[in-house]
């Protein structure tokens, strides 16, 4: 079974989490503070890096720490991971499916402008498959009506755009470090910001809302004189996790090389295929998380079934969210509004790509594909 996704986990990030668990103390210490040193260092030096337990902690705490909750909106892409939209609701706030461009996948930024109402607070684009779409319209639009720009960036660690690090730049940007992502702390994410009032109240909020509460714990002690003045959440990471992700930051290069190599491989195997359709991403700049393709949706789902018999595993990124039950009422209320994710969803198929693959196994894969259409003969 060639699987979809797996983790890169070496004798280094054991070693590392070992030593760890000898000094007898797991939670958020020294671990965590170097490893938001080395992030933003990473990142160029001039902005903050703030490390939590997940990529959806980060995006909820960066949209509660830009002052947005209940009566207020934010624009998301329909075609995302719920993640995106629970991140919103969990503040209050409602999150607006909004649809993509049929290019990128991307937000469309016509689109945004379409939703914009008095209530909206804040977009927060999502860099489908590491692409980062039209990002710098939808700053342009963010910048007119007053709207924060929260950057969904799970997908994009690594990756640039006009020659920058995305992180580096923007105003407010959210990771993920999950088991699957670009580089991993097993779970994690941090919001990245040059912006001090988001970077303290997400400091804060990730540790129960308890005020200057990092300080201490980086100083190895704990907070038993302190004030709340804010809505908190134990969203904090442990060190054990950030001496798994200090690790894989240093093994990113290796991992960005063997990434870009296999999609550039799948590019060369499937170009030109009558019945399938890559996304046209520019790989070297951007650092693949996942691989998807455009299929004929008459074809997809008998692609998706041969190939897992052949021991391929394959995904559907991602179900719209207006289609969910949760947020199915933005569907109710306008029923043609999202041609384009649904068109999408019909059509998408992920293929497995991660850093313990070779290039002869994408070879196989497209030779699975080619032979699955040969004998339909669509």
């Amino acid at each position: 079974m060639i699987r979809l996704s797996r983790s890169d986990i070496g004798e280094a990030e054991q070693q590392a989490v070992m030593a760890v668990m000898q000094k007898g103390f797991l939670g958020m210490g020294g671990e965590v503070q170097a490893l938001e040193q080395e992030l933003a260092a990473f990142l160029g030096g001039a902005r903050q890096a703030v490390c939590v337990n997940t990529g959806t902690s980060a995006l909820h705490l960066a949209v509660q720490a830009c002052g947005i909750g209940r009566g207020d909106e934010v624009l998301v892409p329909s075609l995302t991971y719920v993640a995106s939209f629970q991140a919103v609701t969990a503040t209050g706030a409602t999150a607006v499916a909004c649809d993509v461009d049929d290019v990128t996948l991307t937000l469309d930024p016509q689109e945004m402008r379409r939703r914009i109402t008095s209530r909206t607070k804040a977009v927060m684009p999502v860099h489908y498959a590491s692409g980062t779409g039209n990002l710098d319209e939808v700053y342009r639009v963010g910048r007119e009506h007053g709207l924060r720009v929260i950057e969904d960036a799970a997908h994009a660690f690594g990756c640039l755009h006009n020659g920058q690090l995305v992180g580096s730049f923007g105003d407010v940007v959210c990771f993920s470090f999950d088991g699957i992502k670009n580089i991993t702390c097993g779970e994690g994410g941090a919001v990245v910001t040059e912006d001090e009032t988001v970077a303290e109240r997400v400091r804060n909020a990730r540790l129960l809302g308890v005020e200057k509460d990092t300080e201490m714990r980086f100083e190895g002690k704990r907070s038993w004189d302190f004030d709340v003045t804010a809505q908190g959440w134990r969203y904090h990471m442990s060190d054990l996790m950030a001496a798994i992700g200090r690790v894989q930051l240093q093994r990113f290069p290796a991992f960005a090389k063997t990434r870009i190599a296999l999609a550039k491989a799948y590019e060369q195997a499937l170009r030109g295929h009558n019945h399938v359709r890559s996304l046209g991403l520019s790989y070297g700049p951007i650092v693949p998380h996942i691989y998807p393709i455009r299929v004929d949706a008459k074809l997809r789902d008998g692609l998706r079934k041969h190939l897992e018999e052949e021991g391929v595993q394959t995904g559907l990124h991602y179900m719209p969210n207006h289609l969910l039950t949760l947020f199915k009422d933005q569907k109710a209320q306008d029923p043609a509004a999202y041609p384009v994710s649904e068109e999408v969803f019909g059509e998408i198929l992920t293929l497995p790509l991660h850093t313990l693959m070779t290039e002869d196994d994408v070879k196989m894969i497209c030779a699975n594909i080619e032979r699955y259409f040969s004998a339909a003969n669509p």
